[in-house]
C-alpha cells in the first residue's frame, strides 16, 4: 500500500465532501496551496503538526485521514472510510452552511466526531446503512442528526418522516436547519418529530439555546458516551 497517495485521496475526497478548494483548505489548514496539492497527488511526506491541522480543517480524527486497513476500519461501497461510531450526523447541501456549522462546534468546544452528507438520499444511506454504508453497524446508534430541509434527491422532510417512521431509528434526536422560523416546513417538521430548529447560519447561540433540554442534551452528550464506555449506565435527558 502506498500511504501517501492512499492519504492523499482521503484528504481530497473529505476537501471535496465539505466543498473546500484546496486554496480554502491551505489557509484553513495554514498551509500553502502547492503543500495541499502535493499531498492529494501523494508526493509528500508530512510532519505530525502538518496532519493534525488538517485533520483540525477538515473537522475530523487524525485517524480519519489515514488508509482504514492501518485502523482495521470497514471501507463503504466508494472505498471510504465508514467512521463509527459517529455521535452527529450533519445533512446539508450547503457548503458555507456546512463550514459554519462546524465551526460553531468548535466555537461551543463540542468534540463530537460529525459524518457530513450533502442529500438526503445519502443521508438516508448512512441512517440505515445502505449502498456505499453498508458496512456500519445499526448498534452503532447515532446520537442526533442535524438536517437541512433543502436538500437535493431527497427532502429533509422525507428524511424525517423516514427516520421516525422506523422503530430502529425514531428515538434519534433530529434538529432541523433552516434559514428562517417563517420556513412553513418547520412546522410539519415538529410535527413529525422533529426535536428542534435552528435558523442558520448555525452559531453557538442556535446550538446552545435550541431549547432548555437540548441545551442541557448537548452538555451530556460526551459525558454519557464516556459512561457508557465505563460500563456505567447514564441516563439520556
Amino acid at each position: 500500500m502506498d500511504v501517501k497517495k492512499e492519504f492523499g485521496i482521503i484528504i481530497r475526497g473529505r476537501r471535496i465532501a465539505l466543498g473546500f478548494s484546496q486554496e480554502v483548505l491551505a489557509e484553513r489548514a495554514g498551509l500553502h496551496r502547492t503543500y495541499i496539492t502535493d499531498i492529494e497527488r501523494g508526493s509528500r511526506n508530512l510532519t505530525l503538526e502538518s496532519i493534525s491541522r488538517l485533520a483540525g480543517a477538515l473537522g475530523v480524527c487524525i485517524q480519519d485521514l489515514f488508509p482504514p486497513e492501518i485502523f482495521g476500519r470497514p471501507t463503504g461501497a466508494s472505498g471510504q472510510p465508514v467512521i463509527g461510531p459517529i455521535d452527529l450526523l450533519l445533512v446539508e447541501a450547503g457548503a458555507r452552511d456546512v463550514e459554519t456549522t462546524l465551526a460553531a462546534f468548535k466555537d461551543a468546544r463540542l468534540t463530537n466526531r460529525i459524518h457530513v452528507v450533502r442529500d438526503g438520499a445519502a443521508a438516508l444511506d448512512y441512517i440505515f446503512c445502505r449502498g456505499e454504508f453498508r458496512n456500519r453497524q445499526m448498534k452503532n446508534q447515532l446520537e442526533a442528526v442535524l438536517l437541512g430541509l433543502d436538500l437535493p434527491k431527497v427532502t429533509g422532510l422525507e428524511v424525517l418522516r423516514n427516520l421516525k417512521g422506523d422503530d430502529r431509528t425514531r428515538n434519534i434526536k433530529v434538529v432541523v436547519l433552516s434559514g428562517s422560523r417563517q420556513d412553513q416546513a418547520i412546522g410539519e417538521a415538529m410535527r413529525l418529530g422533529a426535536a428542534g430548529c435552528i435558523v442558520k447560519p448555525v452559531d453557538f447561540r442556535g446550538l446552545s439555546q435550541v431549547t432548555p433540554k437540548m441545551d442541557f442534551w448537548w452538555t451530556l452528550l460526551k459525558q454519557n458516551k464516556a459512561l457508557e464506555s465505563a460500563g456505567v449506565a447514564a441516563d439520556k435527558p
